[in-house]
């Protein structure tokens, strides 16, 4: 037997091997966008604003020292005093897939995406095609789409229902967008569905239903972004300043951010932001507090981490695991995203900003269901096969898949959202010890023709304790399938003792040789879009997940 030091370098060199030879993205995912990032999407922060209000160190400092001093708790806003009491939650380890969310004004109009007020400003197609539909600017700005955003056949607990039986084990929906209207009851801004729209505490509602079912909720909180969001050209912007009307109707100043853009207007909207995202804290513990690009930028860096002092001294209170998650190197001081304080680092689509291979540590990724975040007119979805891909080739690498849902304005989830859900749960409901509480073995995948007729198939892996599960994608195998990772040409702790698929409790037929392990399948498959052989016998490398979330 090969001495067990010896054995896991080797295993590891050859990890190492497999992973550079088979690093293609999933088949249906986009190329990687971001050629250079390597396997481990080891990226920083871009160079400019990045959707961040265009400000000075200077302004930030300020807006910090108006605030009250952080109490309450051992942790200080420093990166030091951040680390040192940081770990990442468990149930985020073990939870492997979670669900997200783009709802609010934008999918009135429902038009274009998610960013319909930056566009219908912009003086384009998109101004025109407003004006064609809901009229000129100054009579219906993005300010009267309030009022039809009703969600008045919003239903939490049949949406927490439908959550439940997806098998997703966490909730994150948009508390607010790059617009910053609020879907809670706060008295931090008039701008809320409980005062405007539908007059209700959508984020509230919501948090109680899921978590009657046992899962997390989190939120996530984009409003950094709306300082600068609208970028009206003067062909736009000069006639709306002449009447006073939308933009510059000073009723609606603190929507829309536009009107006045100095430093003082800057420093103001960044202790709003710090006061809204305190609410969204206090008053529903969320489990996870998320955020997008517009916090990277280093110079927020003294209000970033006023809040997560502020968070996770609160989550020491109420005596709860929770995380704060951001993508690049927002709470990364270095400038890489392998160096995370006290965040667990998130990429945006699969196969354009995630990791083409195992990344050690906690992640995830937030993927749409659909081809755009929030619901627009004929939006397209996902068949259930192609997220089961994702879902499973995220988890092979070690990470989460967070999918983002696009509801209709009046609170309903699209017939073919919720079918895809549905399909989603019943194959977790047979293959779900695959995907939970699982972590990345030394190789995430392989493409396996083996003797099979199906030279589509393709192989991913996970482990959970001592067994290895190898998950089939494609077609179902006309007989036999090969696992060529597990050549007896090549070294592994352990000898393979039995195989079995998952949905069935018969022990299946195999041989091992130098082509790889020989798997005679049943003669019909237990579940449809991907099939899971649990393989017992070998020695399994030990869980990735770190405490700092980082690979190291």
């Amino acid at each position: 037997m090969i001495p067990s030091r010896l054995r896991l370098a080797v295993s590891a060199a050859l990890a190492a091997a497999l992973a550079l030879a088979w690093t293609a993205p999933i088949r249906g995912a986009p190329a990687a966008a971001e050629p250079s990032k390597g396997i481990m999407a080891e990226g920083g922060n871009a160079d400019n604003f990045d959707m961040a209000p265009e400000t000075r160190l200077e302004v930030v400092e300020a807006a910090a020292a108006a605030l009250p001093p952080i109490a309450g708790g051992p942790i200080q806003p420093t990166w030091d005093s951040v680390r040192a009491h940081y770990k990442v939650p468990q149930w985020l380890v073990e939870a492997k897939f979670g669900l997200f969310m783009h709802w609010g004004l934008y999918s009135v109009p429902a038009h274009h995406n998610e960013w319909y007020e930056k566009h219908m400003y912009a003086g384009g197609a998109d101004t025109a095609w407003h004006i064609a539909n809901y009229g000129p600017l100054d009579t219906f700005g993005y300010k009267d789409f309030i009022p039809l955003f009703t969600a008045d056949k919003f239903d939490p607990d049949a949406w927490a229902e439908l959550f439940r039986k997806s098998g997703a084990r966490y909730v994150i929906p948009t508390a607010q967008h790059h617009d910053g209207f609020a879907l809670w009851d706060s008295a931090v801004t008039p701008f809320n569905a409980a005062r405007m729209g539908p007059k209700r505490d959508l984020i509230g509602q919501l948090a109680r239903a899921v978590r009657a079912r046992g899962l997390k909720f989190g939120v996530s909180n984009h409003e950094i972004e709306a300082f600068q969001f609208i970028n009206a050209p003067p062909s736009i912007a000069d006639p709306l300043r002449a009447a006073q009307a939308d933009l510059f109707d000073p009723r609606w100043a603190g929507f829309y951010h536009f009107a006045d853009r100095s430093d003082e207007a800057c420093r103001r909207f960044l202790t709003d932001w710090y006061a809204r995202t305190v609410e969204l804290i206090d008053r529903y513990q969320p489990d996870i507090l998320w955020f997008d690009n517009g916090v990277d930028i280093r110079y927020l860096d003294p209000l970033k981490l006023r809040v997560a002092a502020y968070y996770y001294n609160r989550a020491q209170s109420w005596g709860k695991e929770v995380t704060i998650s951001t993508k690049k190197a927002a709470f990364a001081p270095s400038g890489r995203n392998t160096e995370q304080v006290g965040s667990v680092v998130d990429f945006e689509k699969i196969g354009v900003r995630s990791p083409s291979g195992i990344r050690p540590g906690v992640w995830q990724v937030d993927e749409p269901i659909g081809s755009t975040w929030g619901y627009t007119t004929g939006m397209s979805t996902a068949p259930p096969g192609s997220i089961v891909r994702r879902l499973v080739d995220t988890v092979s690498k070690n990470g989460n898949l967070l999918l983002n849902l696009s509801p209709r304005p009046d609170g309903t989830i699209p017939e073919e959202q919720q079918a895809t859900l549905l399909e989603i749960g019943r194959w977790l409901g047979v293959n779900g010890e695959a995907i939970y509480g699982t972590h990345a073995w030394t190789t995430f995948g392989e493409a396996s023709a083996g003797t099979s007729r199906n030279s589509s198939l393709e192989v991913r892996f996970t482990v959970k304790g001592p067994d290895l599960y190898a998950v089939l994608l494609g077609a179902w195998p006309d007989h036999e399938v090969v696992i060529q990772a597990l050549s007896s040409a090549l070294p592994h702790g352990g000898t393979v003792r039995r195989v079995g698929m998952l949905g069935s409790s018969d022990s299946l037929p195999f041989t091992v040789d130098a082509a790889g392990l020989h798997v005679t399948l049943p003669p019909r498959p237990p579940c449809s879009y991907a099939y899971v052989l649990r393989i017992a016998g070998l020695e399994m490398n030990a869980p990735l997940a770190t405490l700092s979330g980082n690979p190291r």
